[in-house]
């Protein structure tokens, strides 16, 4: 079984579906003959040709609203935006289109789709290639939002979204993309979506976050570790709808509750897990919930990103603070 990065793992993904499914296609902005800005779609346009992977003009707005005709009408379009920072023209066919047709039409048409766009902070970028908008997307009613946190994660999670008869939105973390490589079995079985993944089981406490950020969620709860701390760390991987199932049934084992984004704090996916376990798990809470969160101002520029983004120490002085309330 042979180790890849989560770039290669989307490409595999594409590949796979384009392979098995003559109702896929892929288009986007420079997707074909360059294989997009990351290479996520290398080699596709060669092996597929100019009618599965197609270069699009530089419009958003007609990417997104070319992707809902085509998939109302029965294909499967996967479409890339280049960055996360260019994909607010899209929200508009998003909002109106995409997540109410099936609603619309009373269940006659449905918009099987996927908007991929990288996202986050940490590779250097300009402000306008570093937005974490999950939040965004999460609050429209009919699309789902995804975010991956491994390669692994990215390949499943994209077959699930590619398959799913409604629209999904799929923010694929850019520093993630070549940070690590893990073993890939290339096999189309796809992971369940709305479903959150506990990569570490622990009692002491619990750690929700999604995206990028997994990862000093885990070098945070592993240097805890050492010092005899028990983290149970949770991957939510689908950011809309939530799995708060396991996420309640988590808290009511730890009785305290970590979140974790590189978003801003303000009117974050955070709020609402924290909101909902506030609701419903009041009585199993030993102290409050804290929130580790991006700032409520725009990433700045790359010479201080890195103090924007929650670090390992800010992760474990908030895991500190509920340990201590």
């Amino acid at each position: 079984m042979a180790k890849v990065a989560m770039v290669e793992a989307i490409t595999q993904a594409l590949a796979y579906e384009l392979e098995h499914d003559p109702a896929v296609v892929v288009l986007g902005e420079d997707v074909g003959v360059n294989g997009g800005v990351f290479r996520a779609t290398s080699g596709l346009q060669q092996r597929f040709g100019k009618q599965r992977v197609m270069d699009t003009p530089l419009a958003e707005a007609l990417i997104a609203g070319m992707s809902i005709g085509m998939a109302a009408m029965g294909m499967k379009p996967v479409a890339e935006i280049q960055f996360s920072g260019f994909i607010y023209p899209a929200v508009d066919q998003m909002i109106n289109h995409a997540g109410r047709l099936r609603t619309r039409t009373r269940g006659r048409l449905h918009v099987p789709m996927v908007l991929r766009a990288p996202s986050g902070g940490g590779i250097h970028a300009p402000e306008h290639h570093s937005e974490s908008n999950e939040a965004l997307f999460a609050h429209m009613p009919g699309i789902r939002t995804v975010m991956p946190s491994s390669p692994a994660r990215a390949y499943g999670l994209l077959l699930a979204a590619i398959r799913d008869p409604d629209p999904v939105v799929f923010l694929e973390p850019t520093r993630l993309y070549r940070m690590n490589k893990q073993e890939v079995e290339d096999n189309g079985e796809a992971l369940p979506l709305d479903t959150c993944f506990v990569l570490r089981e622990g009692g002491d406490v619990t750690l929700v976050s999604w995206g990028a950020m997994i990862h000093e969620t885990l070098q945070a709860a592993a240097k805890l570790a050492e010092q005899g701390v028990k983290c149970e760390v949770i991957d939510l991987a689908t950011v809309s709808p939530i799995d708060f199932e396991t996420i309640l049934e988590s808290v009511e084992k730890t009785g305290r509750l970590v979140i974790i984004h590189e978003a801003p704090k303000n009117c974050g996916v955070g709020a609402e897990i924290a909101a909902t376990v506030a609701e419903k798990a009041i009585y199993s809470l030993k102290a409050p919930i804290e929130r580790v969160t991006g700032y409520d101002i725009p990433m700045p520029l790359f010479k201080l990103e890195h103090d924007y983004m929650p670090s390992v120490e800010r992760v474990m002085q908030g895991i500190r603070k509920a340990l201590e309330a």
